[in-house]
């Protein structure tokens, strides 16, 4: 790891905010023989989307570790096509509706424990929503105990962003789960019935044709990870940014008391789901969106690339080009009301072949969990720090000091 790469990984949103002046939108992290460029120029990414079947998906080194060399996340070839054509049709737009109710009563489950006076720390809140509606889409399992032994792994490996760099630096990445804990999630995996996810992935007559255990293993902790991590940060800053904005905050109250809907219908309820879109502009709960590695040579950003050069898009970075967003550091959802940005100025998503295939289920869920917040409670913030950014992993979610006390219940 260079001085530059130490830089990011010790102090990353300073170094990315140090880079946002770049106007050519991309820096090198690392030179030759295989340069790694973070990239953040709207064709450059353009371009790494429309050529990305072709490219090489090496992944997270750092990463590796916690969700296992087998992660659909970085696989590549056929066998991850297999896994797209899988999951494409499980989790897109025509299956929303069948997770309505399962993601109602999640949130009615959690909202039990929020009673006038509750002070609970709102990033923390939103997994446990999120984890419970993961875990109940993917295992068909009704919150098992290995759920709080998922969680406190993963928060041992990236609750504080000193010791996950240390795991980095010292120990070549995040820290496996226990044996044990694996054991458990390929159990209940196998024992999954539709509709769970789990069960087409281990069906021996599906096109998987059955999944080893080691395999399996890794596509479970990956699918729940993903499922549950970056959707808990875009709930959380969604209900952060409009306690910070107490006029916006407003107008979607009128918004979610003018319609009975739970939130499901991004129709009706046009400013929610622009405020979510804001949130994820501004706070994306992942900072880049994946590492692509040329499989040739390629003429990029003005200069010659050899092949073996890794480009990262900066979805952070992207997102803060004044050129594509007018006051690019304001609050403001009204950019996002029926308006659709192209993806290569708008990715929190990721983009090209390796586009999130659960990208509406995000949207939904956190629709419904803010709609369904603040109807039911009046969370206000406390302290003056709340709302600061936290690095897990190589997500940004709002610091565990982001708490919240519920002010009053209308149920």
């Amino acid at each position: 790891m260079n001085r530059t790469e130490l830089r990011m990984a010790l102090r990353t949103l300073s170094f990315l905010d140090s880079q946002a002046h770049r106007p050519e939108g991309f820096v090198e992290l690392s030179g030759e023989p295989h340069p790694k460029l973070l990239v953040w120029q709207p064709e450059a990414i353009e371009w790494i989307f429309r050529e990305d079947s072709g490219l090489d998906h090496p992944g997270s080194r750092s990463m590796r570790p916690l969700l296992g060399p087998h992660s659909l996340l970085w696989l590549d070839g056929p066998r991850y096509g297999t896994y797209r054509t899988l999951l494409g049709p499980a989790l897109g737009s025509r299956r929303l509706a069948d997770f309505h109710g399962l993601i109602s009563d999640a949130v009615d489950r959690a909202l039990t424990e929020l009673r006038p006076g509750t002070e609970f720390a709102l990033p923390e809140w939103t997994r446990q929503v999120t984890l419970d509606i993961a875990s109940r889409i993917l295992l068909g399992a009704d919150g098992p105990p290995v759920l709080r032994e998922l969680t406190a792994w993963l928060e041992r490996a990236l609750g504080s962003p000193v010791r996950s760099l240390a795991y980095r630096l010292f120990r070549g990445g995040l820290p496996a789960s226990d044996p044990a804990l694996d054991r458990e999630l390929v159990r209940i995996a196998r024992a999954a019935r539709p509709p769970a996810l789990a069960a087409l992935l281990v069906d021996p007559d599906g096109p998987l044709g059955g999944v080893g255990d080691e395999e399996l293993r890794d596509q479970i902790v990956s699918l729940l990870f993903a499922g549950h991590e970056t959707t808990a940060s875009a709930t959380a800053w969604t209900v952060c940014w409009l306690d910070r904005n107490p006029d916006v905050r407003r107008d979607v109250l009128d918004e979610l008391r003018s319609t009975s809907d739970s939130g499901a219908d991004a129709n009706a309820v046009p400013l929610l789901q622009a405020c979510v879109r804001e949130s994820l502009r501004l706070s994306p709960p992942v900072l880049i969106a994946g590492n692509r590695r040329l499989t040739g040579k390629a003429r990029l950003l003005g200069r010659e690339l050899p092949r073996g050069t890794v480009l990262s898009p900066s979805i952070y970075l992207a997102h803060r080009r004044p050129d594509s967003f007018r006051c690019p550091h304001r609050f403001d959802p009204g950019r996002f009301l029926g308006a659709r940005l192209p993806t290569q100025h708008y990715l929190p998503f990721g983009g090209g072949a390796r586009h999130c295939p659960g990208s509406g289920l995000g949207l939904l869920e956190a629709r419904m969990i803010t709609a369904a917040l603040l109807r039911r409670r009046e969370p206000r913030s406390v302290g003056e720090k709340a709302g600061v950014p936290a690095i897990r992993g190589h997500a940004m979610a709002p610091s565990r000091r982001l708490r919240m006390t519920v002010t009053a219940c209308h149920d």
